[in-house]
């Protein structure tokens, strides 16, 4: 994760645990335990790894994401998503920024006229919110979905850009500036 969104990243997951609390869906206690290792995990750098929601759930096993997506279905009236499942349009893939993805646990993956569709694990999290909704500068419907959709998709979408003639193209630039630097 680029310190660029390391902000951001930080907020999202501040304010998720703090929205997690406040719907009952965690207790304080549990959820201090989880910041703890959640600074842990940041300082190693692997996205998929850093998110407070993912230690609440599988490390500690004192929530579960059925239980939040279930929340989010009927408290805040959000349909549900499985990118996996998905297509996401070229236009949208092309111009997406994976690192407010991952530091966000959401992904836009749609656009119907004015409307933006996004996916998100963290909707509780205002800071989420009010990221998309200004990077996007459109109305948003959300739709939840869990940890590992946002997280497989992602990947997935890295190695595409990697085997594409574009993320080839860079790679053959980077070893022929090795090579230049190497014979000089």
């Amino acid at each position: 994760m680029s310190k660029e969104y390391r902000p951001l990243l930080m907020r999202a997951n501040r304010l998720l645990g703090a929205q997690l609390v406040e719907h009952n869906l965690v207790k304080i206690e549990d959820l201090e335990q989880a910041n703890e290792k959640f600074i842990e995990v940041v300082a190693s750098g692997l996205p998929r790894q850093t998110s407070i929601l993912a230690i609440l759930a599988y490390d500690m096993k004192v929530v579960q994401e059925d239980a939040m997506l279930h929340h989010l279905v009927e408290a805040e009236g959000l349909g549900l998503v499985d990118m996996r499942d998905y297509d996401v349009p070229d236009d949208i893939r092309k111009g997406m920024d994976v690192g407010a993805c991952w530091a966000t646990w959401s992904v836009p993956f749609d656009r119907e006229e004015e409307f933006w569709f996004v996916a998100t694990a963290y909707y509780l999290s205002p800071a989420v919110r009010n990221h998309w909704e200004k990077a996007l500068g459109g109305p948003i419907l959300w739709f939840g979905t869990t940890l590992d959709a946002i997280a497989e998709y992602l990947e997935k979408h890295a190695e595409d850009v990697a085997n594409s003639g574009a993320g080839k193209a860079a790679a053959a630039a980077a070893v022929a500036a090795t090579v230049k630097i190497a014979a000089a």
